[in-house]
């Protein structure tokens, strides 16, 4: 039985950037289906937060950074780029690039730029060479953040992320029907699919009448 794992994410999260290789090490020769799912840390037109403040120095230097180095993930923190980018044109981009058969590829690219290669995801030309690096028709790409394509997908992919998943922080895992909040290692990603696959999940129970 596939497992179908959704992602709940934003690009500027570090600990979702970081838990891309939990993941993916968890999912390697598994049954499985992973969809990334957009969240907004900061939704636009929201005031987003300086790296440059005392609280995310801080966090990174205090959490993030060990949490990357334990995990085997290469990152820093952008601080040039100040504030922090909003990221409603790459999630809107995402729903391109998914429709166009690049979904996985976008998503990995786009963390990468962001925390690899210190570019700004937030601004439209950035994005379009970052779906041009992956293989998608620039013109049509930037056309679609130019005139707003996406923003009705986007729109209900956030719908979902409160109102269905009720997602209250990032990265959220839902394993099949378990729901997995925050950083989790590989270990604890491979027992809930396993669960799943063998229907062990919240959908298995017992009552009076026997199991």
């Amino acid at each position: 039985m596939t497992v179908k794992i959704q992602v709940f994410s934003d690009f500027v999260c570090p600990f979702c950037f970081i838990g891309e290789t939990p993941l993916k090490q968890a999912a390697e020769g598994k049954d499985v289906e992973i969809e990334f799912m957009p969240f907004e840390l900061r939704p636009y037109p929201e005031e987003p937060m300086s790296p440059n403040s005392s609280y995310i120095k801080q966090s990174f230097e205090r959490s993030v950074k060990p949490l990357a180095d334990r995990f085997g993930v290469e990152m820093d923190m952008p601080f040039h780029l100040d504030p922090v980018p909003h990221t409603h044109l790459a999630h809107q981009g995402y729903q391109f690039a998914k429709e166009n058969g690049k979904a996985e590829a976008y998503v990995d690219a786009v963390f990468k730029a962001y925390w690899q290669k210190g570019i700004n995801i937030g601004d439209a030309v950035e994005l379009t060479e970052i779906a041009r690096e992956i293989g998608l028709n620039e013109k049509a790409f930037n056309e679609a953040l130019a005139e707003g394509t996406y923003k009705p997908e986007h729109k209900e992919a956030i719908r979902i992320a409160y109102e269905e998943a009720g997602v209250q922080a990032v990265p959220t895992f839902i394993v099949g029907s378990q729901k997995l909040e925050g950083l989790h290692s590989k270990e604890a990603i491979e027992d809930a699919i396993e669960e799943e696959s063998a229907g062990l999940g919240e959908g298995a129970s017992c009552g009076p009448e026997g199991c």
